[in-house]
C-alpha cells in the first residue's frame, strides 16, 4: 500500500521545527509592536527627529474647556497711545494671540526630607479564680476533659510591641528653557500654551515638552514666564536612543514583571 508523502517532508532543504520557530519569531515581533520593525531598519543610524507639527496636538484633539467667567469688554481710550495692560510705549511685545511665541523658564529645585518614628508597647494581664461554685467545684473534673484547680480557673496575659520608622529624602534640580506657542485663547483671556524641543547628540535624542494654561498678566516684559505660573502644567523631559535602550529592561522582562504574581 502506498501512502502519499506530505509536501513539507518532501521539500528540499526543509528543517524540522522551522515552521514553529518562524511562528514564535512572528509572535515575538507582534508582542513588541510595529515599532520593532522600524527600529530594526534604523540600526546604525541616528534616531530621527520628530517633524515640526502643530504643538496643539500635545493636548489631544479636543480644545481645553473649563469653567469661565463672562467676558468683560475692555475699555479703550481713543486719544491715547497707551494701551491698557501694555508694558511697551507703542506696542505690547508679549504673546497674546494664537501662534505667538513665548519662553518658559523651568527652574525646579525641590528638596523634601521626612522622618517618622512610631513606637507602641502594651502589656495586659487577667487572673480569676472560682474556688466555690455552689459546692459543684469538685465536679468540674467530670465536665471538663481534665481535672482543674478551681482557684486558678482563668489566667490571661498579653504583650504587644510595635515599632516603625520611615525616612524620605528627595532632592531634585532642573534648569531648562523652552519656547512655546499660544495654541488657544480662552474666553476669560487666559492662554493655552504648548511647546516641544528636541536635541540630538550622537545616537541619543533628548526631548522636552511643556503644556498648560497661563495668565497674560504673568508674562514678563521679556516675553518669558516661569513654570510655577502655569496652571495644569505638564512638563516631560526624557530621551530615546541607544543610551535609553540600555537603561530600560527588555520587553520580555517587563511582561514577566507584570504577570508574575510572586
Amino acid at each position: 500500500m502506498n501512502f502519499p508523502i506530505p509536501l513539507r517532508l518532501a521539500s528540499p532543504g526543509y528543517t524540522p521545527g522551522l515552521g514553529r520557530a518562524l511562528a514564535f519569531t512572528l509572535l515575538g515581533l507582534s508582542l513588541t509592536g510595529c515599532n520593532a520593525l522600524t527600529r530594526l531598519s534604523q540600526i546604525g543610524q541616528e534616531p530621527p527627529l520628530t517633524k515640526i507639527e502643530n504643538p496643539a496636538s500635545l493636548h489631544g484633539s479636543q480644545p481645553v474647556s473649563m469653567p469661565m467667567p463672562a467676558p468683560v469688554p475692555v475699555d479703550r481710550q481713543a486719544n491715547s497711545l497707551w494701551r491698557p495692560g501694555s508694558r511697551a510705549f507703542l506696542k505690547d511685545q508679549r504673546a497674546a494671540d494664537v501662534g505667538d511665541i513665548l519662553t518658559v523658564i523651568i527652574e525646579i529645585e525641590d528638596k523634601a526630607e521626612l522622618s517618622n518614628t512610631t513606637q507602641r508597647t502594651r502589656t495586659a494581664g487577667e487572673d480569676a479564680s472560682a474556688s466555690s461554685i455552689l459546692g459543684y467545684e469538685a465536679s468540674l473534673g467530670q465536665i471538663l476533659p481534665e481535672a482543674i484547680d478551681p482557684t486558678s480557673l482563668i489566667d490571661l496575659a498579653s504583650n504587644s510591641n510595635t515599632q516603625g520608622a520611615g525616612t524620605v529624602d528627595r532632592d531634585e534640580k532642573i534648569n531648562l528653557r523652552i519656547a512655546g506657542l499660544v495654541t488657544q485663547v480662552l474666553p476669560n483671556g487666559n492662554l493655552v500654551i504648548a511647546g516641544r524641543q528636541e536635541v540630538r547628540v550622537n545616537f541619543e535624542v533628548r526631548e522636552l515638552q511643556i503644556a498648560g494654561m497661563i495668565r497674560p498678566e504673568d508674562i514678563t516684559s521679556a516675553n518669558t514666564i516661569f513654570y510655577d505660573q502655569i496652571a495644569e502644567a505638564r512638563i516631560a523631559y526624557g530621551g530615546r536612543g541607544q543610551i535609553t535602550d540600555v537603561q530600560q529592561a527588555r520587553y520580555g522582562q517587563q511582561i514577566y514583571d507584570i504577570l508574575w504574581p510572586f
